[in-house]
């Protein structure tokens, strides 16, 4: 996907984050609480809370925060629950949009995310409009700056933990996983010494759009800004070429 570099919307959406780091810490709160609570405060014998801590390490996120929400989330069964919901739908000029979030209250999650649409002149849609647009993928970026590691030797450490594909740009190395695969491979680098600008299961688009209208842009803008400054919204996916 020459002219997308990934590393460059990581880096972009984290100089956001680090403008709003009670957001990103909210977001990755929740997801240990979940995590927790499907398998255990363990890390060693829960994957899905080993990939979250990393994640929380990766946005600089202290490690007696990470053990205070383990250990809250451990001794809190009567404690809110949250649930995971999805939705769907088009932006402006035909630009597709997933959202996922945590909530203990569906009712307002989804009005929150239909008035972002219906502000940026979007729409929701069905379970399954969009996203058949997007392949899900374990996605590792590694920063070219942060890396001793030659690029050939690279590729091979992550072909034999069990990668799909390494591609090189210019400033960085991307991996994509199957979903299952990821914390294997993951783990597999962390154990090389090799160190991660960004670590996750993502949705890739298949193909992008380009937005050249003054008001579609600005319309996904203001669709992406509300659903940023939402707590309950965990992650945003879309085919917008920015």
């Amino acid at each position: 996907m020459s002219g997308h570099s990934k590393f460059a919307n990581i880096k972009h959406k984290k100089e956001k984050n680090d403008a709003a780091k009670g957001k990103i810490f909210t977001i990755i709160g929740r997801e240990i609480a979940v995590a927790v609570k499907e398998g255990g405060p363990d890390p060693d014998n829960n994957s899905r809370l080993r990939d979250v801590i990393a994640k929380a390490k990766a946005n600089n996120m202290p490690s007696d925060t990470i053990e205070r929400g383990i250990k809250k989330a451990a001794g809190s069964a009567d404690d809110v629950n949250y649930e995971s919901v999805t939705y769907e739908g088009y932006g402006p000029g035909g630009t597709a949009i997933i959202v996922r979030a945590l909530t203990d209250n569906k009712n307002r999650t989804a009005a929150n995310v239909r008035n972002a649409f219906t502000k940026g002149k979007g729409s929701l849609g069905t379970q399954g409009c969009v996203s058949y647009m997007f392949d899900e993928k374990g996605q590792i970026l590694i920063d070219k700056e942060d890396c001793k590691t030659d690029g050939d030797d690279l590729m091979m450490m992550a072909l034999d933990a069990g990668a799909e594909d390494f591609t090189e740009e210019d400033d960085s190395f991307e991996i994509l996983t199957s979903p299952d695969d990821f914390s294997a491979v993951r783990e597999s680098l962390e154990k090389e010494g090799i160190s991660m600008a960004d670590a996750q299961v993502t949705m890739i688009p298949q193909t992008y759009v380009a937005l050249t209208e003054e008001q579609d842009i600005y319309g996904i803008n203001k669709i992406l800004t509300l659903l940023d400054e939402d707590d309950d919204v965990q992650e945003v996916y879309h085919n917008w070429d920015e």
